[in-house]
């Protein structure tokens, strides 16, 4: 069985694939600090309940944006599973694809993760939105080529900000509202939330395509994505296991 650890700022995801299926997974808070030892703890309660052995554990790998919380998280994989896990950005790490950016070190984890798993997947020319603590919108062509993308405010973030910047604004939930103009406070607020957002995704998935020279696949991850994909026509796919299943493809390659 191969343990794949998908770090982000908010939520870290744990997996677990045996053979070509992913057999459970697990969500927790991001929580840098966290020891091997509180991770171990955790997970062998929630190992237990979906029937999962430690012991059956060969491999890892780990994919974080977070960077002080990947020294306990290697520090898991060798003490508790008897594994030295793969940590994509490491120099020996062969992606598959190409990185076609000015800076590729700079380049998020999970961004490159996705678009492995994009590439792999649906086999051309795709953008991946990824509604995670920021929104980005990633392009991967024909080729499976990195070439780029979008980072902007998450939904979360910029319903958090607008909240503590305004003392009379309360916070409100993410959903689809019936109209757009609002007759209250917190209805208008839901509205621009969603429809602005909704704006944001069909707006920057035009003009990145018009500027690749083609129209392109468009796929959907992260937890906010089926809200979202509801409130417009331009995404085709919603992928909820997308990281996950290029984390399990870059492992493939580089421990077949």
């Amino acid at each position: 069985m191969i343990l794949a650890i998908d770090s982000g700022n908010t939520n870290v995801v744990f997996a677990v694939q045996n053979g070509n299926d992913v057999q459970s997974q697990w969500r927790a808070a991001t929580v840098a600090e966290r020891t091997a030892d509180e991770y171990m703890v955790w997970l062998t309660q929630l190992m237990n309940l979906d029937g999962v052995d430690s012991k059956d554990i060969d491999g890892a790998i780990i994919a974080s944006v977070v960077p002080q919380a990947v020294f306990n998280q290697r520090s898991l994989c060798r003490r508790y599973f008897n594994t030295t896990p793969l940590v994509v950005g490491d120099p020996n790490i062969d992606l598959g694809i190409s990185v076609k950016v000015d800076r590729p070190n700079e380049v998020g984890a999970d961004r490159l993760v996705n678009a492995v798993a994009a590439h792999a997947t649906y086999g051309e020319a795709v953008i991946v939105i990824d509604f995670g603590t920021a929104t980005t919108f990633d392009v991967v062509d024909d080729d499976g080529s990195y070439l780029g993308g979008v980072i902007s405010p998450g939904v979360n973030l910029s319903l958090e900000a607008l909240h503590t910047a305004a003392a009379q604004l309360p916070r409100v939930a993410i959903a689809r509202p019936a109209r757009v103009i609002g007759k209250a406070t917190v209805p208008a607020m839901t509205s621009g939330i969603y429809w602005g957002y909704v704006g944001l995704i069909e707006g920057l998935v035009a003009r990145i395509q018009e500027e690749f020279g083609k129209p392109m696949m468009v796929i959907a991850t992260g937890g906010l994505s089926t809200v979202f994909s509801s409130g417009t026509n331009v995404i085709d796919k919603i992928d909820p296991d997308l990281t996950i299943r290029g984390l399990f493809e870059i492992y493939r390659r580089n421990r077949p």
